[in-house]
């Protein structure tokens, strides 16, 4: 499980959507976690990660992962190393770790990372070139357990943000972001979509909304980005609808030994029940009704361009303050049916649209 986290969190923010090689957002890597080279001004030449062990006489296994630069653009290769001297071609540095008794059976971890590539001066993706990308320092404990690092106040972190990653407390992780304690990968998850902490949902729907000329040109580029479209593309309806939105406990229970149990799965998303009609100030709503926007006291922007546009009645909800929301979806948005299946609609109130009078309605009305 850790592996598959690692695996995550190294191309967060490789690439950005619309994920083409020739998108000006791809024109260098994205992460998050660079150790840049010695001289280069605008970030960090090293990483500094402090942490607190308890036992006896703990022994450390330490490995630092990190994509370094191996193409145009965005293109990376991944790498693992261990404590000691970093020599990888054109990469100079070195990995040193310390351990210091703090009380009988409480030690001091301190990792250090440090970038002494020598640079000349440049661009970002020159220094790049000779930097570590989406560094990651895994700790691993054998004979005691990690204090949590978000309970340890008296540690100094630098460039990383250190995070419990094992049940059983075994692990730390420098994370290039922050996370809580015991990060894991949602079960719903269809794989690292790379696109700096986006929401999975949208960045599936963005890999949908490609066009054919666009996914030619991701198929020629970096293989890595292609495998994840190819992923992507494969995605269905319902995977999508899973992705949409999930509530769980944030504490797993505890049982009467003090142990966790095993986490509860999750409940397949329920659609909140939806009125049939309503009728507000005279004017009766019924799901499927056309409506007509008008928007015009609204100030945003992308409001201000659905006004006078049609749209269809999909959702009627009442809060708990009795108020009327009508969810609708654009008559003319081409996305409308995609909108329906997975359910995502505009929200306005009954005084900011025009009811559409139907036949049907017509005839109601007369009775």
């Amino acid at each position: 499980m850790i592996e598959e986290l690692v695996d995550s969190l190294l191309h967060e923010g490789y690439a950005l959507y619309p994920y083409t090689p020739g998108a000006h957002k791809n024109a260098t890597p994205t992460p998050f976690g660079i150790v840049y080279p010695v001289g280069y001004e605008h970030g960090y030449d090293h990483l500094r990660l402090e942490c607190m062990v308890r036992g006896e006489d703990p022994e450390l296994d330490i490995e630092v992962r990190f994509l370094q630069a191996s193409g145009e653009r965005h293109q990376a290769v991944q790498r693992r190393v261990g404590v000691g001297m970093l020599e990888l071609p054109p990469l100079q540095g070195e990995i040193a770790l310390d351990i210091e008794q703090i009380e009988p059976e409480l030690h001091r971890v301190t990792l250090t990372i440090e970038n002494r590539t020598p640079f000349a001066g440049g661009t970002r993706t020159e220094a790049l070139e000779r930097s570590l990308i989406s560094t990651h320092p895994l700790l691993r404990v054998r004979g005691g357990t990690f204090v949590s690092p978000l309970e340890a106040p008296a540690c100094t972190n630098v460039n990383t943000w250190p995070v419990l990653a094992a049940p059983d407390d075994t692990a730390i992780l420098g994370a290039a972001i922050v996370l809580p304690d015991h990060p894991q990968l949602a079960a719903e998850s269809l794989g690292s979509l790379f696109d700096g902490t986006e929401i999975e949902e949208a960045l599936l729907l963005h890999v949908h909304a490609l066009s054919d000329a666009e996914r030619e040109e991701i198929a020629n580029g970096d293989p890595t980005v292609r495998e994840m479209v190819e992923r992507a593309l494969a995605s269905t309806p319902d995977d999508i609808i899973r992705l949409h939105g999930l509530m769980r406990p944030v504490n797993a229970p505890v049982d009467e030994i003090g142990g966790e149990e095993p986490p509860v799965p999750p409940r397949p998303r329920e659609e909140p029940a939806t009125e049939q009609e309503a009728t507000i100030d005279g004017r009766t709503f019924r799901l499927g009704d056309r409506l007509v926007m008008r928007l015009g006291d609204r100030i945003d922007t992308y409001d201000r361009m659905l006004d006078g546009r049609t749209a269809t009645l999909e959702r009627i909800y009442i809060d708990y303050d009795d108020k009327v929301h009508l969810g609708v979806t654009i008559d003319d948005d081409p996305g409308q049916e995609l909108m329906r299946e997975t359910g995502r609609f505009h929200f306005f109130f009954a005084g900011e649209v025009e009811l559409v009078r139907s036949q049907r309605q017509e005839q109601e009305d007369a009775r």
